[in-house]
């Protein structure tokens, strides 16, 4: 699935992004390009980001 439009970014790119470490939109960004231009994908890498943390919380994790 496609995250931003604007460069064609894709899901993918940006979990991997996130398993390797980035943990902001901005980080995101400057990585790959996903939000530097019109900045509607924002709230998805946001979504993308906190479902990450959730996944590698020990509570979530665990159950």
């Amino acid at each position: 699935m496609f995250v931003c439009l604007c460069t064609g970014v894709t899901s993918k790119a940006v979990t991997d992004l996130v398993a390797s470490g980035a943990s902001t939109s901005r980080q995101i960004a400057e990585a790959c390009g996903a939000g530097l231009d019109c900045g509607r994908c924002r709230r998805t890498l946001r979504a993308i980001i906190e479902a990450s943390a959730i996944r590698d919380c020990p509570v979530h994790a665990a159950s």
